[in-house]
């Protein structure tokens, strides 16, 4: 049996070397000669295990080899701790490439493990001229230029598998459409076409389930892998996808600390479409960008408004931004057509904070953020209007009943959120998503005073 060769290895620490492995996937894939949608799978499975594993400060091994014996283009991934993959990563990367195998560090070995994913190279690519091809390209790859570049290049990336994937969609609807007219003609031979039309059938449906994996795999891609530590900030998020939903929507949240202090976000891209998650992804990243130069609030959305305009005219989002100051005793919110955030006070009371501007895309001024004075305890909900909002329901009923279920509620975040999932959750027609932030005054130690 031959040993496969190494082709690269390299160390992921941070979110921006995930980003570089799904490139070079990307690159290497590219030279091996692998269809584009068998390329879009090898990136996109990278980038769903790298982000699930990713543990910032400790370091993984990501190595790209040719194996000759199996021909194929492997990446395996290797982690010397405790981290384990999550059930739902492993089996969105198991519908993508089948030859996927983990394996925890065997017994008494100490702790770690191991992923080992293929994609077997096509007929016409011999292994070893696959090996050298792929080398060169990963030695001439150009470095990444910025987390919102690669973005674009990644959607562009899936965009060109899909349109492959449509493209096979229409052509078995066509020859179903012609078996289906032979039949009507040709009475004899009816037994014969019902079972093709029935495996056509099978196959559109497969290209459909396929198709929609990618997107939900790209989509949780977007979202942040994990909420930042704050001292005095108790954090917890809830992201439900709609269970009637074919298409994925453009709901999503954010928090980072910046050096005005813990900016806290949540909004939703109009529509359902695979665009309307990428044009998500787009805004997410865009937002973390423009919070790290310490924009106020109302200014971040009128970046973001510019940015939709310029790149995505025709297309609106609603976006709720609440930034609190680092002594966590004042909160300034900046709303864009989103369902206000809820504050409950430690003296039982819950009020939604109502003031807002227009929503983002029409390119109108935003007001400037609205301040508020919060006591020590206070409890803050931003939601998705997946939660409340159903077709035979009002919607200001909803929301008093989400503020009394609110206050009445558990006062821990992660509590919170289960509880308002069970009681609203079982309704909801949307993308769903509850996101809680306890602020209490931040613990001054001796070496800060």
């Amino acid at each position: 049996m031959t040993v496969p060769t190494t082709l690269l290895a390299v160390s992921l620490i941070s979110e921006q070397d995930v980003f570089v492995l799904r490139r070079q996937a990307k690159t290497a894939a590219v030279a091996a000669g692998l269809e584009p949608r068998d390329q879009v799978r090898l990136a996109a499975a990278l980038s769903e295990l790298g982000r699930d594993l990713l543990r910032p400060g400790t370091a993984m091994t990501a190595t790209f080899l040719m194996d000759e014996t199996a021909a194929q283009l492997r990446v395996d991934l290797v982690w010397p701790d405790e981290r384990v993959p999550s059930a739902e990563s492993l089996d969105a990367v198991g519908r993508l490439l089948s030859s996927t195998s983990y394996r925890p560090a065997p017994a008494g070995t100490g702790p770690g493990g191991r992923i080992e994913l293929g994609a077997a190279l096509p007929p016409s690519a011999p292994a070893r001229g696959a090996a050298t091809a792929i080398s060169a390209a990963l030695r001439a790859q150009t470095p990444v230029t910025g987390a919102l570049e690669d973005l674009r290049a990644q959607t562009a990336d899936l965009m060109a598998a899909l349109e492959e994937s449509r493209s096979q969609r229409d052509e078995l609807a066509r020859l179903n459409a012609e078996l289906v007219e032979t039949n009507q003609g040709v009475v004899a031979l009816y037994t014969e076409l019902t079972a093709e039309l029935e495996e056509t059938n099978r196959g559109v449906v497969a290209l459909y389930d396929e198709e929609h994996q990618l997107a939900l795999t790209l989509q949780r891609t977007f979202l942040p892998e994990h909420l930042p530590e704050v001292a005095g900030a108790e954090l917890a998020v809830r992201y439900l996808a709609a269970a009637a939903e074919k298409q994925i929507g453009g709901d999503f949240y954010e928090a980072v600390v910046t050096e005005a202090g813990l900016l806290l976000a949540v909004g939703d891209v109009v529509g359902h479409s695979l665009q309307a998650a990428i044009i998500m992804g787009e805004l997410r990243h865009a937002l973390r960008a423009y919070a790290a130069e310490a924009h106020p609030p109302h200014v971040l959305l009128e970046r973001l408004d510019h940015l939709l305009g310029l790149h995505h005219r025709g297309w609106t989002a609603t976006v709720c931004v609440v930034l609190v100051e680092p002594c966590h005793s004042r909160i300034h919110v900046a709303n864009a057509g989103h369902l206000p955030p809820l504050l409950v006070s430690p003296d039982d009371e819950a009020d939604f904070l109502t003031e807002h501007g227009p929503l983002l895309g029409i390119g109108l001024p935003q007001p400037v953020a609205t301040a508020y004075d919060i006591k020590p305890g206070s409890l803050l909900l931003m939601i998705s209007d997946g939660l409340i909002e159903t077709r035979d329901s009002d919607l200001s009923d909803r929301l008093d009943a989400l503020r009394l279920a609110s206050l009445h509620g558990p006062s821990a975040p992660e509590a919170l959120c289960d509880s308002l999932l069970e009681e609203f959750g079982a309704e909801q027609e949307d993308d769903t998503i509850i996101f809680a932030a306890r602020l209490d005054a931040p613990v001054v130690t001796r070496s800060q005073r």
